[in-house]
């Protein structure tokens, strides 16, 4: 396959530094530029596509599960933030504050938006009285700021998107099967449109969201052994209710508290696309999420009909629903090779002269390399083959990743020896649910824990750490 050296050459090899490769794809496929805002980055066009495909995606699932979209606020008044006492002392480090309005200094201090809990449950307070008011199912797609002394693109930025949802309900059963459908939704969102693999569990009681009564999430394999939580679901009991006084008349008209969840994923997303997929070529994209999923190359487009036949491919595809580019600019072939194996758009067709006198093109998937001639007639149908063994072939490699980096070890020196000898990856181990031992495995060996996962395994009886009866497996890694 022709390359551009010059491009290629541009991104440093996995192998040899993990953290430069990711960041070089970040900017070289233009996902991404600084800014003189430290700790901020500009979402370019191309890494902007990929979030509006997300969003999309996700925002159907959510309005197909009953959910509603509403916009709060962005500044939330410091005695507002203070009424729940857990959630502020997990923020707080995190908080950027507003203390004046033009040259006047504020009364009182405002909080820029590092969540929303708050906010929701002053709204809440006003409009739920009754039974009847109940569920309330609400989502919101915003930006926050959480002021990270560490950042690094998509992963950890001061300012990110996401979305958020918050939820109340009338009983805690209604809460908790909520909570555990939208973890749901996001375990199927990332299998189904990132071809992304996670593990679903529930995070430790020192781990969890602050303010909940319960934390579940889905942590995903990046391609260096090292784990992302990709989504997290909330269960907060009724503690944020009781604090902002919020109260409804059941049907046996006793006035009591409503039951709250909340859940949500960020651009972090894109991060976790770019070190589950990616190669030392570039992007590796799921046709899912791909801001382009097909792109033409003419081939000497010089040539007498070059050009109009690769834009009658171009229409056919686009009015079978693709999202398809034709490039006929004046740069070579290889450029064009290289450069969108490096943005990582799924499939390639090339055309030329010879190709069209046999009635056929060139289709090149990115994800394994492969090429195949293809007759003009059954393009369409060709495509829609190519794109899903692309998704298919894409997530089974993920999931082989994440298989063989998996680890179950019995004894603290397992997991060091695991981690030493096949690198990093998820450990299993048993856990007797102390937090002194979840900190001291931590110590010891390297890896913090994940999640509890939902798929429970007996590796043994006793715990990895004291040797005190176990009681439960955990997915322990270490983590972004």
């Amino acid at each position: 396959m022709a390359k551009d050296k010059k491009m290629v050459t541009a991104i440093t090899s996995m192998d040899e530094d993990f953290a430069q490769w990711y960041t070089d794809i970040c900017k070289k496929a233009e996902l991404i530029e600084y800014t003189s805002v430290k700790g901020c980055m500009v979402i370019r066009p191309y890494g902007y596509a990929i979030w509006e495909n997300i969003q999309k995606i996700l925002d159907g699932m959510f309005k197909a599960t009953g959910h509603e979209n509403v916009c709060m606020p962005m500044f939330i008044p410091e005695s507002l933030l203070q009424k729940e006492k857990d959630h502020v002392e997990g923020f707080a480090p995190e908080v950027a504050w507003v203390t004046h309005g033009g040259n006047e200094k504020l009364e009182e201090r405002l909080c820029v938006r590092p969540t929303s809990e708050t906010l929701f449950c002053e709204h809440y307070a006003n409009i739920v009285h009754s039974y009847r008011d109940l569920p309330k199912l609400y989502n919101q797609w915003v930006s926050v700021v959480r002021w990270e002394k560490t950042t690094r693109p998509f992963l950890r930025s001061r300012e990110f998107l996401w979305q958020e949802g918050h939820t109340i309900h009338a009983t805690a059963e209604e809460a908790i099967e909520e909570t555990e459908r939208m973890l749901n939704v996001y375990a199927d969102f990332c299998k189904d449109a990132l071809a992304m693999p996670v593990v679903k569990g529930r995070k430790t009681e020192s781990d969890k969201f602050a303010g909940a009564v319960s934390t579940y999430a889905i942590e995903a394999l990046m391609h260096d052994g090292k784990a992302l939580q990709a989504g997290t679901s909330h269960y907060f009991g009724d503690g944020f209710a009781k604090a902002f006084g919020i109260e409804y008349t059941d049907k046996d008209n006793k006035r009591v508290n409503p039951h709250q969840t909340s859940w949500g994923v960020t651009t972090r997303l894109i991060g976790a696309v770019i070190m589950t997929h990616g190669d030392d070529n570039g992007l590796v994209l799921p046709p899912a999420v791909a801001p382009t999923q097909i792109v033409i190359i003419p081939v000497a487009q010089h040539k007498e009909g070059v050009l109009e036949k690769a834009g009658e491919l171009r229409d056919r595809l686009a009015a079978a629903g693709y999202r398809v580019k034709l490039d006929d600019s004046e740069n070579s072939p290889g450029w064009k090779f290289a450069e969108y194996e490096m943005k990582g758009i799924p499939l390639r067709v090339e055309i030329g002269p010879r190709d069209i006198e046999e009635g056929k093109c060139v289709i090149a998937s990115r994800w394994n390399g492969e090429k195949s001639d293809t007759a003009l007639d059954a393009l369409e149908d060709t495509v829609a083959k190519k794109l899903q063994e692309a998704h298919d072939g894409m997530y089974e490699k993920a999931l082989a990743n994440q298989k063989n980096r998996t680890y179950e070890c019995t004894s603290m020196d397992e997991i060091v020896k695991a981690l030493e000898e096949k690198g990093d990856g998820f450990v299993n181990a048993m856990w007797c649910g102390e937090e002194a031992c979840e900190d001291e495995v931590k110590e010891k060996t390297g890896v913090g824990s994940r999640c509890i996962p939902f798929e429970q395994k007996k590796l043994s009886d006793v715990c990895v750490c004291c040797g005190k009866p176990a009681k439960h497996m955990v997915c322990w890694g270490k983590a972004y």
